[in-house]
């Protein structure tokens, strides 16, 4: 926890909620232990939505669809929707929500590694949400930055690792040293790019909301 417990507590009693589709979706995820985007997110995410009103929008890290389908329910309607999966037992239940929900025209799933998937899209998109292999996000970003519109919103989820960001390498687990040292470098990046302008923010497991700015010398 980032933030003190109580006062997120506090701030998601007061939430209006979704939609009982995305509530029952939401229930079937937590009972299956299948990570989807805290409540504190899910709010940031639909107060971005309604300020930025994006028509074409790119997921990397669908997992069950719940993110999907929650943008696709705030967001303007004709908006499209890409997203990216590549856990073969997560990916039929997506599909399943999609149709559940009667978005299948609105939401494309693409199966296999992001990695392959992200060289090959063209975009250019409004909104990009990151949420997949957190060791990863570092690798995806010039392909990111190349499928992202100028005045785009690049939106990142996980980037604060329950606070252990702020410790020494040497303090968390050997196992997660990489990820460790490859989110810093993300962070790192994203303020210090040319193109973006980033915020850092203690927002659930801690994001980052990034603007690609107007034209910078591309070919894109």
């Amino acid at each position: 926890m980032i933030v003190d417990e109580r006062t997120v507590a506090f701030i998601n009693s007061l939430d209006a909620g979704n939609t009982p589709f995305l509530n029952e979706i939401e229930k079937e995820a937590k009972k299956t232990n299948v990570p989807i985007i805290r409540t504190e997110m899910q709010s940031f995410m639909k107060l971005l939505l309604a300020m930025h009103k994006p028509m074409s929008i790119l997921e990397v890290g669908c997992a069950i669809g719940f993110s999907a389908l929650l943008m696709s329910e705030y967001a303007p309607a004709g908006c499209k929707i890409t997203t990216i999966e590549k856990y073969e037992k997560r990916i039929p239940i997506a599909r399943e929500n999609f149709k559940r929900a009667g978005k299948e025209d609105s939401i494309t799933l693409l199966e296999g590694d992001a990695m392959d998937w992200l060289k090959k899209l063209e975009g250019p998109y409004d909104f990009i949400f990151m949420d997949a292999a957190k060791g990863q996000y570092i690798h995806f970003l010039p392909d990111i930055l190349r499928l992202l519109r100028s005045d785009g919103i690049l939106l990142s989820d996980n980037v604060l690792q329950d606070g252990d960001i702020i410790q020494s390498r040497y303090a968390v687990t050997r196992r997660n040293r990489t990820i460790h040292t490859r989110m810093r470098d993300y962070l790192y990046e994203l303020k210090h790019h040319p193109q973006l302008e980033t915020a850092i923010l203690p927002v659930g497991d801690g994001i980052t909301l990034s603007v690609k700015k107007g034209v910078y010398n591309e070919e894109t």
